[in-house]
């Protein structure tokens, strides 16, 4: 999807966000074949060559991606270098160019924030959990913290599971609408169900963040993309944010 540049004065940086598909790695079954997740009891050697492939892709190299051991918390890190995991979180910011912040998921909406004019990056993993505990908030604020200003913000709710195909007992949604208004549906079978992106979207607008992008793309019902929900154990999709100077 195209990035959306804040109004006013011309921003700084270039926003680019990257999101994978299943296809181009060397994973075997039921990881094929871009598995970009190291904890789903895939092959390493297979995941450490998915991963350079996208680093090589993107052009960034292997060093310059943060990757995350999520925990569906809401925990957020500031990071300014590359080549490493951070675990027991699930969002990271950075001021730092040419730094991607990567996200891995297979139905959890990946949420790619950005301030182009102020050079801030924030990447979220916003799964049931974690969403409704608030973790979006949580890498505003620590976007917001090291210079962002929430009226610059720019965010794209990456593939998730859509609305009509997660279904969840009439309990669950009920405990997430009351943290997350906005995110209970139905389903296409007249079920309760949740749409998490829906919320988040809500959220955001609440907090003030109007640039809000959505990729359609349902994880559960598009064969090109992992699904938990529909094939577990399977791979992780990435989600990557990062800045570029502009010229």
């Amino acid at each position: 999807m195209p990035d959306r540049a804040p109004s006013g004065p011309a921003a700084a940086f270039r926003v680019r966000r990257v999101t994978t598909t299943r296809a181009g790695g060397v994973s075997k079954p039921p990881f094929a074949t871009f598995n970009l997740g190291d904890h789903v009891g895939d092959d390493p050697d297979a995941v450490a060559a998915n991963r350079h492939r996208l680093a090589t892709a993107t052009g960034l190299g292997d060093d310059r991606i943060v990757w995350m051991n999520q925990v569906h918390g809401t925990h957020v890190e500031v990071v300014d270098s590359g080549d490493r995991t951070i675990d027991d979180t699930d969002g990271l910011v950075t001021t730092t160019p040419m730094l991607a912040l990567a996200v891995v998921t297979a139905d959890c909406v990946p949420v790619l924030m950005a301030d182009a004019r102020a050079g801030v990056v924030g990447a979220v993993h916003a799964g049931r959990v974690g969403a409704a505990r608030g973790v979006v908030p949580r890498a505003l604020e620590t976007m917001v913290a090291v210079g962002a200003h929430v009226g610059d913000v720019s965010v794209l709710l990456g593939p998730a599971v859509s609305g009509v195909n997660y279904e969840v007992p009439a309990e669950m949604a009920a405990e997430v609408e009351r943290s997350l208004p906005g995110s209970r549906t139905t389903t296409r079978r007249g079920t309760p169900g949740l749409d998490l992106r829906a919320g988040i979207a809500a959220q955001l607008r609440n907090l003030g963040v109007t640039a809000i992008d959505l990729d359609p793309r349902c994880t559960a019902a598009d064969r090109n993309l992992f699904s938990h929900r529909r094939d577990a154990p399977t791979g992780r999709l990435a989600s990557l944010v990062w800045l570029e100077p502009v010229p």
